[in-house]
């Protein structure tokens, strides 16, 4: 039942043989990875108009010279990226280049940031998204986190039937909503050339303002750099794509480059010449479509698709999130199951754990997760500023041909990052302080599992275990719960062991059933020596532990292994399971941990 669901779902099992056909191509690529930063479009522009509007309309000029930064900052970092893509052609982007070059701690921070960013980023974007509809659909409303959940679910699942399914699927509303946007702003510039808007809306470039000061400028700069989360993804996300992979790569982060620039400056610009100002019930992307298109398709189709793309945004996540993963659990800073695909070839560990994550993000802040956008961006630049840092000193260290041109690139990307990053602490510091908590609380779980990892190894390894002590005889102990064929079938399991002593063990809650249950054992196993244990608290596991650390300690002076043998009867269907005590797990559970037990079970199926 649960295998026909899962295939239903998910799909058939992949060969290992057939990871070459879930690479991406570029066009795929593009769509899938490019999500998050394209969607970005949508509410950077705001994000500058809303500190601007601090001072007054008349400000709003100043969003031109602001988005001019921006483009000057998206260049530097496209630039970088696409060093390191040559120089890291295996992902991990700010992860590896910050481990390389600056140290463990730092590559940690970036890493751990962006774990955490990838995170959100499915938690704001399909929030954001959701938002999108319930504001078309008011009655939906209440709605909002149960909506929320689906949409994660079905992109989660999306993404466990593998990489090119859901680059598939998703590649179209991505595409769409470049094309309403490029005819938005096409259409948008041609009635401004063409004299349809009037030039009185807006004020011209340079008239003074009174109250515009540099830490104002500087705070625009910030939020307005918040369309720029999501451009780090390709980097880590190298692996997925077809060779020549670094090659195909570093075309697509180009791409998405062009795309964002063209886009991002065309918003700022039509906002700016038709005056728009931000509102709290209407975004500035919808205002500028009313006002190009009226109230029509287009409109109606500009607010869908950019609707589906905050959604379809957090596809990067997924897709750049697992690999990322993998790059931390292979240094041994996080689980190992994060290195296994699953049936589709996916890292679908990693998969699942961002869905959960983000759903219980979702729920506790009850999808109103806009407040969380400052920590999403500063959970990316704090990368951004790392991964900008590590090239440098590569250049400084290594100085290839050309170097100084590209340590002039990542200089530029490192001071303007971390100028962002500055700034987001100054200005919205009552929404950015738990970086300063989470961060360091993830370097010191990422030591801890590292250090475990180690120590496992230590005591593993030949050449630096304990030398192991020769058993010199085998005590079996077998708990029972009555005279019954799964209690024969364990018994006949551990005389075939060549045990030097057998012993069975009941333990008993009233006095009658001690003695009555000895009487028949006698006539039933007269070979096999019965010990009966008497429980005054009702408990199976506390009187057979005590029994089990008495013979162990006397067996382990004797140099003797000391084998407990559990009988346990196997349902034929698995819900009958919860019909049962499942007392045999718990004794197994509570023996595990005892240094100088064996504990081993013998099932006994049931056949109707």
């Amino acid at each position: 039942m649960i295998s026909s669901i899962k295939r239903l779902l998910i799909g058939r099992p992949l060969k290992s043989t057939e990871l070459g056909e879930q690479k991406l191509n570029k066009t795929k690529a593009l769509a899938i990875l490019s999500s998050d930063a394209l969607s970005s479009v949508a509410y950077g522009p705001e994000q500058i108009l809303i500190v601007l509007v601090t001072v007054g309309a008349a400000a709003f000029w100043y969003s031109i010279p602001i988005a001019v930064g921006v483009l000057i900052l998206l260049t530097a970092l496209i630039l970088s990226y696409r060093q390191i893509i040559f120089a890291y052609p295996h992902g991990g982007g700010a992860y590896v280049v910050s481990k390389k070059n600056l140290g463990v701690n730092p590559g940690l921070i970036a890493g751990g940031s962006l774990l955490v960013d990838y995170i959100l980023t499915v938690a704001v974007s399909v929030s954001a998204g959701t938002d999108a509809i319930t504001s078309a659909f008011p009655s939906l409303y209440s709605y909002n986190v149960s909506i929320a959940i689906v949409f994660v679910i079905f992109i989660t699942i999306l993404n466990l039937r593998g990489v090119t399914e859901s680059a598939s699927v998703l590649a179209y509303p991505v595409y769409l909503f470049v094309l309403a946007l490029f005819i938005l702003i096409g259409v948008g510039i041609y009635k401004i050339v063409t004299g349809q808007v009037s030039p009185d809306l807006h004020t011209p470039i340079g008239a003074p303002v009174a109250g515009i000061s540099l830490f104002i400028l500087l705070r625009a700069f910030a939020s307005g750099s918040s369309a720029l989360t999501g451009v780090e993804a390709i980097s880590n996300a190298i692996p997925n794509f077809k060779d020549p992979a670094p090659n195909n790569a570093a075309k697509t982060l180009i791409a998405m480059g062009v795309l964002l620039a063209l886009l991002f400056s065309g918003i700022v610009y039509l906002a700016y010449y038709y005056g728009v100002a931000p509102s709290g019930e209407v975004t500035v992307v919808s205002q500028i479509a009313e006002e190009t298109f009226g109230r029509n398709f287009m409109y109606f189709f500009i607010q869908g698709t950019t609707a589906l793309i905050l959604i379809l945004a957090a596809n990067t996540g997924y897709s750049a999130f697992p690999l990322l993963a993998v790059n931390l659990a292979k240094d041994k800073f996080i689980p190992r199951m994060f290195t296994i695909r699953g049936d589709r070839l996916g890292y679908s560990n990693g998969i699942i754990i961002l869905g959960l994550l983000s759903i219980v993000l979702i729920i506790a802040f009850e999808g109103q997760t806009e407040h969380l956008i400052p920590l999403y961006a500063v959970g990316v630049f704090i990368p951004f500023t790392l991964s900008q840092t590590g090239m440098m000193v590569k250049w400084l260290r290594e100085k290839p041909q050309g170097w100084i041109a590209k340590f002039v690139i990542n200089s530029t990307g490192a001071v303007i990052s971390f100028t962002v990053t500055i700034m987001f602490f100054l200005t919205k510091f009552s929404q950015v302080w738990p970086v300063l908590i989470f961060i360091p609380v993830i370097v010191y779980v990422f030591h801890r599992i590292r250090n475990h990892y180690e120590a496992v190894g230590d005591q593993l390894r030949l050449t630096t275990c304990e030398p192991s002590v020769p058993i010199e005889g085998n005590v079996i102990i077998v708990p029972v719960a009555g005279i019954t064929h799964v209690v024969e079938n364990s018994l006949n399991y551990a005389k075939s062991l060549s045990a030097d002593q057998i012993i069975a063990v009941y333990v008993a809650f009233e006095r009658e059933d001690e003695k009555r249950f000895e009487e028949k054992w006698k006539k039933w196993q007269p070979d096999i020596r019965l010990v009966t244990l008497h429980s005054h608290y009702r408990s199976i596991i506390h009187p057979l532990t005590k029994f089990v650390d008495t013979v162990e300690h006397k067996a382990r002076e004797a140099n003797y292994q000391v084998t407990v043998i559990i009988p346990q009867f196997i349902p034929k269907k698995g819900w009958h399971n919860i019909l049962h005590n499942q007392s045999s797990l718990l004794i197994r559970a509570f023996l595990l941990y005892r240094r100088n037990v064996v504990v081993t079970t013998v099932p006994y199926h049931l056949k109707k």
